[in-house]
């Protein structure tokens, strides 16, 4: 009994052994099947994966990969504490008059750029908001051109950037690109020297046109310093200052970009004054009306003249030592010319002589030119400068 339990115990484990080695076999196959595919995958891939590892992201692909984008940045609404610490540094009093600069400016850069490229230029204001220094750096997608340049009357500096787009675009059309064709943008490369100077005449444009914008409100210069292509190397302020953010828009037919002018409130601090006043009107508020009458009023307003014999310097000592039926000498003759001036200052020469019996002053010279002439005036006031004439 002993010996048929133990003879069915040895089958019962020959079959278990049969079906395992019959189990193992077919994984076995299936695994090397497996693996067989994932090795031919590969090889069959590989033009495909070849060509991914080659592929190279254009700009807008690494701005949006990167966040790098402006206009999202600043179109959409910040919540949260974001948007609290946010508006207790970039929040600023409002400039009504930088508006109207910037609305001049954009009328006079129309014009030159249409003289500069002979094409239909169209330049239009974007925007004109607050911002950290230091954010606006970190925002600005490479590659870019950045200029730096110099407010000598306000001592100190500002910055414009160019993005590619308006880069190529603008090289394409003074370089004879045919029109309605989109400027290609060109990766992975610094800027040629044609190139730069290209940019740098469109910049030296911009910045005579803001010059004159600004003339009515404050007479400045702007200077252009140094063109850079690397943000770090454009640092003209804290990370943290505040300043204004002008973008505008350049199009040309199909092609275009955005130029922005950065200028920190530490620049127009000295002409802030100027920059909250309202009025309305292409000369700043000059009112004719009263120009004319103020101008009739002065030259019908009565002055004293007073014709000088001879002048003499005494000290004080001789002064003091003047008596009743003291004689002085006046070192003059009938024939000398006589000082003719008014408030202290000179006017003209005459000569003394006599008419109707009483004492009269010919005068023998023309008038000393003033020091300003009233062209002068009217040219200073309109922010340019000149001298007497």
């Amino acid at each position: 009994m002993a010996d048929e339990d133990e003879d069915e115990g040895v089958d019962l484990m020959a079959d278990w052994g049969a079906a395992l080695e019959e189990q193992g076999a077919g994984n076995a196959d299936e695994m090397a099947a497996q693996w067989a595919a994932m090795i031919d995958e590969p090889a069959g891939g590989e033009e495909g994966s070849t060509r991914g590892a080659d592929r190279v992201l254009n700009q807008e692909e690494i701005d949006n990969l990167l966040g790098f984008s402006l206009d999202d940045g600043f179109a959409g609404e910040r919540s949260g504490v974001r948007a609290l610490i946010d508006s207790a540094i970039v929040s600023y009093e409002r400039l009504p008059m930088l508006e109207i600069v910037f609305d001049r400016l954009v009328r006079m850069t129309t014009t030159s750029l249409r003289n500069f490229t002979s094409d239909n230029v169209e330049v239009s204001l974007d925007s004109i908001t607050s911002i950290r220094f230091g954010d606006y750096l970190n925002s600005i997608p490479l590659p870019a051109i950045l200029t730096v340049f110099k407010a000598e009357e306000w001592d100190n500096l500002g910055l414009i950037t160019v993005d590619s787009s308006l880069i190529y675009s603008i090289i394409d059309v003074l370089l004879g690109g045919g029109r309605g064709t989109s400027a290609i943008r060109v990766e992975g490369r610094p800027y040629t020297t044609i190139e730069l100077n290209l940019v740098r005449q469109m910049i030296e444009i911009v910045l005579e046109d803001a010059e004159a914008a600004f003339a009515p409100l404050s007479p400045v210069n702007f200077t252009l310093e140094r063109l850079e292509t690397n943000p770090r190397f454009a640092a003209i302020s804290r990370p943290a200052n505040a300043a204004i953010l002008v973008e505008l828009r350049i199009d040309m037919e199909d092609r275009g970009g955005k130029i922005e002018m950065l200028l920190p409130y530490a620049t127009i601090e000295p002409i802030r004054d100027m920059l909250l006043q309202m009025f309305m009107g292409e000369k700043f508020g000059r009112d004719p009306i009263w120009e004319g009458h103020l101008a009739t009023e002065v030259h019908a307003s009565e002055v004293q003249v007073d014709a000088v014999l001879f002048d003499r310097q005494m000290s004080l000592n001789d002064v003091m030592k003047l008596d009743v039926g003291q004689t002085l000498m006046l070192e003059s003759g009938p024939n000398d010319p006589i000082n003719i001036k008014c408030g202290g200052v000179h006017l003209t020469n005459g000569v003394m002589g006599q008419h109707n019996g009483n004492i009269s002053v010919q005068v023998s010279s023309k008038l000393a030119k003033p020091k300003m002439s009233l062209a002068a005036f009217e040219k200073a006031a309109q922010g340019g400068t000149g001298k007497g004439e």
